[in-house]
Order: C-alpha cells, then structure tokens, then sequence
C-alpha cells in the first residue's frame, strides 16, 4: 500500500522513470487487477477470473433482510466514503473447520471488524468491535424463518441467531453508520490465505506453548504458516493478559503484518503465488451481491492503492468490563460515540501506541458536520476541514514493524 521506492526514486530528466514508477505502483496495489493481466498473459485469464468470481457467495439472504429495513437503517452522509463490515465466523462446519471445537449446529462472529475508507482514499481505518461486548440486537430471522425478539446480548450472539444481516443492523444501531458492504470469512478461508502468501512473520517477546490454540512456538521472528497464524490470532489463556481487547491488538498487529506481505512484489508480481493466495481468498468469502464477483472487489481495492501503510489503522473501539460481568464488555462513553462519528462524518482519525494526555482536539468540526448533515440525511460530498490534530485513539498502523 505504500511506493517503496521513495521519493523521487526512478525519476530522470525525460520523464520516463516517473512513468515507470507511476506503472509499477499501480501494478502493485491493484491486486484483482494484476491476477487478469497475469492470468491472460498466460493464456488462462477467462478461465481463471470466471473461477474466482464462481469462488464467491453471494449473500443474497442477508440482501433480503437488509432492504426489508431499508427506512430504518442510518444514510450515509459522504459520498464515496465506504463502510465495509468484516466477519470472522467460528463456524465449524466445512473442510478443516471442525478440529477447532465441537460443532453446536450454530455460529458466532469470532471476530468482527468495521473497515472505514475515506472519501478521497486517503486513508482506511479497521475498527475491532469486542464479541463480548453488551449491546441492544434488533429482532431478526432465524435461519428456519421465525424472528427472535430484541435482547440486550453479547454482540456475537447477533450472528449466532440472525447471520451477517442481524449483524449488521445491530452494528448500524450501535454506531450510527451505514455499512454499505459485508465480508464473511470462515477459518478455513483464513488458514488458505497465509499458507497461499508462504505465512507472516511475526514477533514474540516470549515462546508459546498453548495446548488449547494447538500453538508451540519461540520466542523472536516467526515465520507463521496458515494453521499457527490461526491459533495465534485466536489464543487468550496464554498469550499476553488473556483479555479479549489483547487477543484483537494481536489480530490488528497480524493483519498489518499480512497487509504488508500481500503488497510486497514477490506476491503480488509472482503469478506462482498471486493465483493460489486470490483462489484462497475468494473461496473463503460470502459477501453482499454487490461485491460478490472478483470485478466488484477489484472496483473497491483499486480505490485503496495509494493509501500508505502509515495510513493502513487498526483499534478497539473504547471499551471497559461491563459494570454487572467483568467478563463482559460495554462501551467507554463519550469516547466511543465520538469516534463513530468522526467516521460517520469522515473525519481525520490518528492512532498511537500511547495516547496524548489530550486526544479529544479536533472533534468539533466533525460533530458540526455530523449535526448539520444529518438534519436533512443528505450529503454535501466531502469531508470536513481537517482539524489541525486528529483525535488520536489507542491502535497501531501497517507501517508499524512489532519486531523493531
């Protein structure tokens, strides 16, 4: 996501190593775009992109159940900014899936992430939502048609008793922002993925032996393969303080770290590995109808191309042991209101691995935005003016090296 080579690199008087470098990062950052050149190039390209797009489900239930809530559900303020909801499914149905634990013919979203893209794909901002988090979850439909009543529940239950569509709705009512596209991944999908790219490295303080999480490893750089990454993402017991909110830090610091490997040229220019980690990927997908072919999700990630890895944000929303359960969690008020609406608003959002003693500066142009748009549900096309500091919040970016 980044130009590697630097400023100015590959310039010359004539033009022509501007032109080069120019090509050479949009090769790199449109992933979808470089698997049809490639694949064409060697005489497969139908073949290969009809696979892909076959590869993906689309999730034309959930489509239903959303439009039956059309009036209910929030307007999105700025054009072209998008909010895509990110689904971690436990499920242990599927090849692979069920060594992971005993299989209660349901599931459970293991871990959901809300993905904010600035209007002027400037920058993208991934935001963890705590499945033990406390929140109110609408009545949906049941996979046999019924509907469940509304209930104060853990967020995870959402997904267990009413799919992506229940999710999304209970996300919107919690935060106020219109989710304009959903991915669901499952951990079969997740485990092909790392293995299709060689595995992540990553950096342990200390090793890990963690019988649950079938994990064994040193401490230092480590090369994960596809099964270790899965554990490592989703071990408690023994890694760090065992909380949730730590479990996400480590997922966030994971996907910064596969970020920057996807974007690297031995994958994304290297047809051997490129092929296998798009077929791995999509396989591993349900999305919404709109992005389930491998040309609607080439038309969002070729948006996100110029956004630099310092750019790439990764946090929790606010949050603190839930006052009646410490094992549950509930939101840190103002904090988490103020963040959802920086983002409904579009608005600069910075993160840092140690919050200023300050980090609310900045937030009255978003609200002002926020109020004065959502009065009549319209939007005026752009973001606000950039307030001279971000509010800043706790999280990390794809430019962050855990082992420097």
């Amino acid at each position: 996501m980044t130009d590697r080579t630097g400023p100015g690199a590959g310039a010359s008087p004539t033009g022509a190593g501007l032109v080069r470098r120019r090509r050479r990062r949009w090769v790199q950052y449109s992933a979808l775009g470089v698997a049809v050149v490639v694949l064409g190039a060697v005489g497969v390209g139908l073949v290969a992109y009809e696979k892909l797009s076959r590869n993906i489900t689309a999730d034309e239930e959930a489509a239903a159940e959303l439009a039956r809530y059309e009036k209910e559900r929030p307007t999105a303020l700025v054009r072209d900014a998008q909010n895509i909801l990110l689904i971690g499914s436990d499920s242990r149905s599927g090849d692979g899936n069920k060594e992971y634990g005993r299989d209660s013919g349901t599931e459970r979203s293991d871990t959901t992430i809300l993905l904010h893209l600035s209007a002027n794909r400037s920058s993208a901002t991934a935001v963890s939502l705590p499945r033990d988090l406390m929140v109110d979850v609408p009545s949906c439909r049941r996979p046999d048609g019924t509907r469940t009543r509304p209930m104060f529940a853990m967020f995870n239950s959402a997904f267990e008793v009413g799919g992506s569509a229940c999710t999304i709705r209970t996300v919107e009512k919690l935060t106020n922002i219109r989710v304009d596209h959903h991915v669901v991944v499952d951990f079969h999908g997740f485990k092909d993925m790392v293995d299709a790219v060689d595995g992540v490295e990553v950096c342990l303080k200390e090793p890990i032996d963690d019988k649950a999480a079938k994990l064994k490893l040193p401490a230092g750089k480590v090369v994960l393969d596809g099964e270790q990454a899965l554990g490592y993402v989703r071990a408690r017991k023994s890694i760090g303080d065992g909380s949730d909110t730590d479990r996400m830090e480590r997922q966030q610091r994971f996907l910064g770290a596969l970020v920057n490997k996807v974007q690297s040229n031995d994958v994304l220019l290297n047809p051997a590995r490129l092929y296998p980690m798009l077929d791995a990927a999509t396989s591993s997908l349900t999305t919404d109808p709109d992005l389930a072919s491998l040309r609607g999700l080439y038309d969002l990630v070729r948006g996100m191309r110029n956004i630099p890895t310092e750019r790439v944000q990764f946090l929790t929303v606010p949050r603190t042991s839930y006052v009646y359960n410490a094992n549950r969690d509930q939101l840190v008020k103002p904090a988490a209101d103020k963040l959802f609406a920086l983002l409904r608003a579009d608005a600069p959002v910075a993160v840092a691995k140690d919050l200023p003693t300050d980090s609310a500066s900045g937030l009255d142009s978003a609200f002002d935005y926020e109020e004065e748009s959502h009065g009549n549900g319209k939007s005026k096309g752009k973001r606000p003016d950039a307030p001279t500091s971000a509010p800043t919040f706790r999280g990390n970016t794809a430019a962050e090296d855990a082992c420097g």
